[in-house]
């Protein structure tokens, strides 16, 4: 080892820094491996007290301990870090467990729990109890009586009907976990098991409103355009109800009429779950045109803000067909004799509804040979209707009814060939036509209001027209 120093010594000083540098890092990178710190700090620390780059008088000692050698040819994999003996044995322990096996090992335990719950779907049969559900599904008596003790579970889960189904999770033991029933499709019932007991929440879907648009021009008839356009029997009754005030969809309909419409969707969480109501509507008429615009208030008004809801309904009953108009010189079918005809006819199934023109109060509800189950309404001082041949009356004299209210049935009651609705309209004692009388002024929206109706009533037609031009010319190309 002398006579290494002395040669060593013989060197130009530069290669004497550079044979040590090079002795250094040789060494650094056979200790650099081991997992162990302290043991790589203690291996330097020794390197630096025995090789003195500015002397080289000092003999160097690289003795490794035999337990630190055997750890420098331990394979990476299998290396368990050894803590400081100074170093408190819990935060050693910490230490441990924040290595990423340990990380690894949690995630695994994770995962057999998540496997240790079980799914599965019951669907309520045709006479199914609660208790029989829950029976088949494995679950005790003790279970139905806590569950139903919950107020949410109470009301709804007592109310199943077949086809429904309720879902059970249970873990390996067969112990109930969580429970879950769809309310309807926003509502979920959840209720879940523990060890303090049975609780429940109802999770709610987000609800998202689109708008959508609808036109359609009548080559047949009102219904068969409505389903063209894409519409379903509920939405061609809403609009038919909000132009029943104007347009009598039975007689005023003709070829050539059109609509256009534009009305919510509502998304559940992105799927489709309903149709809304309809926002605007227009409505050409043989030549007239008619408007309608929903507002917050939940009723129609026209666009530039006059009601839709007229003091009157155009005609009292939903009706195939007139069997005999308004005609003062008839003659009549039964005697043969000329006799006026001061009402029109309408022919609908027996015990189809019959409802109030108007809001009034019942004079007269009785029966007699000619007119059979009959009702009179007083509307005002100006307004009288009348309604002949019911099968039955649902209304009491003195009664107060409003519009749209069911007053009875139609029948075949009374001196008739056939089940008919006869309704009269009365002017200040005289009687009218029905389907071409005048019909007082619908009422316009609240001065409060109107203001914020027309903006609303300006920006919504405006869109209507818009889809209605690019449905046209997407026709035309």
């Amino acid at each position: 080892m002398g006579k290494v120093i002395t040669l060593l010594k013989l060197l130009p000083k530069v290669h004497q820094i550079l044979l040590c540098f090079l002795v250094l890092v040789t060494l650094i990178i056979i200790i650099l491996p081991s997992s162990d710190t302290d043991a790589s700090n203690d291996a330097n620390s020794r390197l630096s007290g025995s090789i003195d780059l500015g002397n080289g008088d000092r003999s160097a000692d690289s003795n490794i301990s035999a337990d630190k050698l055997e750890q420098l040819k331990t394979p990476l994999s299998f290396r368990t870090p050894t803590p400081p003996a100074d170093l408190p044995q819990n935060i050693a322990d910490s230490n441990l467990q924040n290595t990423p096996r340990a990380e690894s090992s949690i995630d695994e335990l994770k995962n057999q729990q998540a496997r240790k719950k079980h799914v599965k779907h019951f669907k309520v049969e045709s006479g199914d109890t609660l208790a029989a559900l829950f029976n088949r599904a494995g679950l005790s008596s003790r279970d139905v009586y806590e569950i139903t003790q919950l107020p949410a579970a109470k009301k709804n889960l007592l109310r199943i009907i077949p086809g429904e189904e309720i879902i059970i999770v249970k873990d390996d033991a067969d112990e109930l976990l969580q429970l879950s029933y769809h309310i309807n499709p926003i509502s979920t019932l959840v209720i879940d098991k523990d060890d303090k007991g049975y609780s429940e929440h109802i999770s709610q879907k987000k609800v998202e409103s689109r708008n959508k648009f609808a036109s359609a021009t009548i080559s047949n008839n009102f219904w068969n355009a409505g389903v063209s356009a894409g519409l379903t029997p509920n939405q061609i009754m809403q609009l038919a109800t909000i132009f029943g005030w104007d347009i009598d969809f039975a007689l005023d309909i003709r070829l050539g009429d059109n609509f256009a419409i534009i009305f919510e969707e509502e998304y559940a969480d992105g799927e489709f779950l309903r149709n809304g109501n309809i926002l605007a509507a227009e409505f050409s008429n043989q030549g007239d045109r008619y408007t309608a615009v929903r507002y917050t208030d939940g009723n129609y008004y026209s666009e530039d803000g006059r009601s839709m809801r007229k003091a009157f309904l155009r005609s009292p009953v939903d009706f195939k067909y007139v069997s005999s108009s308004f005609n003062p010189r008839r003659l009549h079918p039964v005697t043969g004799q000329v006799r006026a005809h001061r009402g029109v006819d309408y022919v609908a199934a027996v015990g189809t509804p019959i409802k109030a023109a108007g809001k009034g109060r019942v004079i007269k509800s009785a029966y007699n040979q000619y007119n059979g189950n009959y009702v009179f309404i007083k509307h005002n001082d100006t307004y009288t209707t009348k309604y002949l041949h019911l099968k039955k009356r649902k209304v009491r004299q003195g009664e107060t009814v409003k519009q749209g209210q069911i007053i009875g049935t139609l029948g075949s009651t009374g001196r008739v060939t056939g089940a008919h609705l006869h309704y009269e309209f009365i002017v200040n004692g005289t009687h009218r036509n029905p389907r071409t009388v005048k019909l007082p002024k619908s009422l316009p929206i609240a001065n409060t209001e109107k203001s914020k109706f027309l903006a609303l009533s300006k920006q919504i037609m405006a869109k209507l027209q818009q889809n209605k031009q690019v449905q046209l010319a997407s026709t035309i190309n």
